[in-house]
């Protein structure tokens, strides 16, 4: 498992009120990192926050993460299961 999937995964959890129900894929796409984060109907406002601040912080994060392992990362936010 890469630390971008950590820092995802780890962040996410935090911010829903269904942890269990958090899932991050990760793929390689193009020479780019495609980490995927699901989470639980009815909780993507609260990983999206306001005016999406949250959504971006966490590509931010993800993104950082990333540069340490010296590839380019991509963080896509989806509802429900994969």
């Amino acid at each position: 498992m890469s630390a971008v999937r950590d820092v995802v995964e780890v962040l996410a959890r935090a911010l829903t009120d269904q942890p269990d129900q958090v899932q991050v894929r990760e793929s390689q796409h193009k020479g780019t990192t495609l980490v995927e984060l699901y989470v639980a109907p009815g909780e993507l406002g609260k990983v999206i926050g306001k005016q999406g601040r949250t959504a971006a912080a966490l590509r931010t994060l993800a993104s950082t993460a990333g540069e340490k392992e010296g590839k380019p990362v991509t963080l896509e936010i989806r509802d429900g299961k994969p």
